[in-house]
């Protein structure tokens, strides 16, 4: 199987993505550029947990780290998420024309068999139909107490 470099982009895209705590990342970043520590500290995990996550990020090509004295701070590169969005807009498309020809199918399927008619005409055979007296339950009779004094049900 062939790989391209463009379905490695994207499969890391979409892997960065499949994380919450990188996605809330990414969200955070949305705002602008933060240090590391102030990404980490809403997620409760080490340092060094957090580092793997932001690691991934930019292995995809979704975050840009940058080093100023000691602080390092990230910012968000979108254009990864713009490939990504692009690759799944196909399939929208599909699905749109798919769920567009279910929609005309039951329209059609509405027209010329309307439920309400399907409904009127089961009440009116059964307001019709005559009830014959062999169609109608048959009762049982009670059981006689057993030695212990009680009726056994069924």
């Amino acid at each position: 199987m062939v790989k391209y470099k463009n379905d490695d982009v994207l499969s890391a895209v979409f892997g960065a993505l499949a994380d919450p705590t990188r996605r809330q990342v990414l969200q955070a970043l949305e705002q602008g550029s933060q240090s590391v520590t102030e990404l980490a500290q809403p997620h409760g995990m080490s340092l060094p947990g957090f580092m793997k996550h932001l690691r991934v990020l930019e292995d995809a090509g979704l975050v840009a780290r940058a080093k100023d004295g000691r602080v390092v701070s990230c910012e968000l590169s979108a254009q990864p998420m713009q490939e990504a969005a692009v690759w799944l807009s196909r399939y929208e498309k599909f699905w749109s024309a798919r769920l567009d020809a279910l929609a005309r199918f039951l329209y059609q399927q509405e027209e010329v068999h309307p439920p309400w008619k399907e409904v009127s005409k089961a009440a009116a055979s059964k307001k019709s139909a005559p009830r014959s007296a062999t169609a109608a339950p048959k009762k049982r009779a009670a059981k006689k107490p057993t030695a212990s004094g009680t009726a056994r049900k069924r």
